[in-house]
């Protein structure tokens, strides 16, 4: 793999892994408001 393909790829594995984080805090978020929700209620 050359450096250009290599930093392509960690380019799109980087990009990859902030979408994957952003859902994980978004699903964390809605989670917490449904319960507090919930409880007040």
């Amino acid at each position: 793999m050359t450096p250009e393909e290599e930093a392509e790829f960690k380019r799109r594995q980087k990009g990859r892994n902030m979408i994957v984080g952003l859902t994980l805090l978004f699903f964390a978020v809605l989670f917490y408001a449904i319960t507090i929700a919930r409880i007040g209620d």
